[in-house]
């Protein structure tokens, strides 16, 4: 595994590349203090990953960070933040181009951790599995009243806005996942990766969005019976709602966007539902949850969305120690589907004291008082 450090002494000390030395041959440790140096090696042979500091001489970290994902896709791009900015998410930006954010000082440990995550979470985004059986699918499914809704609504209401439009788009994770994916589109993006529904709405247009919500259910190819599909959707909406609730306000639409496309695998053929039952040896189909994270990867979505969807099932196989997307989305489904909570994970990351307080909330959002509770 070649990785790139690039940052000074202060930020990356020597150590940390004679920690990788010390993991074998096969791996290999880069260096550059600047943006600039880091670019001409990217450009000159593939790497498996680059760990970036906040302050570099020449380019900032979002920009850097941005060039390689052109450049090198598949390189895992991780982001340096430091330790006093405590428990606030990093800006919008940098979540859009890095895969993981790691404190600073950095421990050896701490790294080591991130990359064999990070490690395999390409490899189930590299599925040859995966990639059969999305690569055969053109269009999600997705119920046919919601064009009609959404016309309604603005032709009802002249003063409907972007927030209105959103709730309508929201009810229908399969639709809300093609308005991400087109306002992510190299055509609407400008180069700026949007993550949540009200954003993609006001960009796209109104005009716009109808055709798309028309299109996709046009030409949908519905793989489950209504009443799944309703009961799905309704899920779906109520597991957002509750996301945003368990999260800060500046990390409450991307662990709502997650949660709401947490279980879009789920509409797509020939996918096992991994609620229903443990694998079986003999079952060759994919599981849901890695199937709509192979989706939403293809797509281009943050890699927070992606990883809460692909280890919403199995948390602890989240690096990322703090509380954050992943564990929000986690929690989520498991209280509105009435699954099992992995309590130790919540333990490791500190906040199983509050389940008592989510679980309050869930009740609230599903309409349950607290004597049938």
């Amino acid at each position: 595994m070649r990785i790139l450090l690039v940052g000074d002494q202060a930020s990356l000390p020597a150590e940390l590349g004679e920690f990788i030395a010390d993991l074998g041959e096969d791996w290999q440790t880069l260096l550059s203090p600047d943006g600039h140096g880091a670019m001409s090696i990217v450009a000159g042979s593939p790497i498996d990953a680059v760990i970036v500091s906040p302050h570099l001489p020449d380019l900032d970290a979002t920009t850097l960070l941005g060039q390689v994902r052109t450049l090198r896709p598949e390189t895992i791009r991780i982001a340096l933040i430091q330790a006093q900015q405590g428990t606030r998410p990093p800006p919008a930006r940098l979540i859009g181009v890095a895969h993981r954010f790691l404190p600073l000082p950095l421990a050896p440990e701490v790294l080591l951790e991130a990359l064999t995550s990070l490690e395999e979470l390409r490899e189930l985004l590299d599925s040859p599995v995966l990639r059969d059986a999305i690569g055969r699918i053109e269009k999600l499914p997705s119920p046919p009243h919601l064009y009609l809704s959404l016309t309604q609504a603005l032709e009802d209401d002249d003063d409907t806005d972007s927030a209105d439009v959103e709730r309508l788009v929201a009810a229908d994770p399969a639709i809300a996942a093609k308005v991400l994916q087109l306002s992510n589109s190299a055509f609407y993006s400008s180069g700026r990766i949007i993550a949540d529904l009200r954003t993609a709405v006001t960009r796209l247009g109104l005009a716009t969005l109808r055709d798309l919500v028309l299109a996709s259910e046009v030409f949908s190819a519905p793989t489950l019976p209504a009443s799944e599909r309703n009961a799905l959707q309704a899920r779906a909406l109520l597991a957002s709602r509750l996301a945003a609730r368990l999260l800060p306000a500046s990390s409450a639409e991307l662990g709502a966007t997650a949660a709401l496309l947490a279980d879009i695998g789920l509409l797509l053929p020939g996918v096992r539902n991994e609620r229903n039952a443990a694998a079986d040896a003999d079952d060759a189909r994919p599981g849901h949850a890695a199937a709509g994270a192979w989706l939403l990867g293809l797509w281009g979505l943050p890699m927070p969305i992606i990883e809460a969807v692909g280890f919403h099932l199995q948390p602890q196989r989240s690096a990322t120690r703090s509380f954050w997307v992943t564990g929000a989305v986690h929690v989520a489904l498991a209280l509105v589907n009435g699954d099992p909570i992995d309590e130790a994970y919540l333990q490791r990351a500190g906040v199983l004291s509050k389940l008592p307080q989510w679980r309050d909330y869930a009740n609230e959002l599903m309409g349950v008082t607290q004597a049938e509770a």
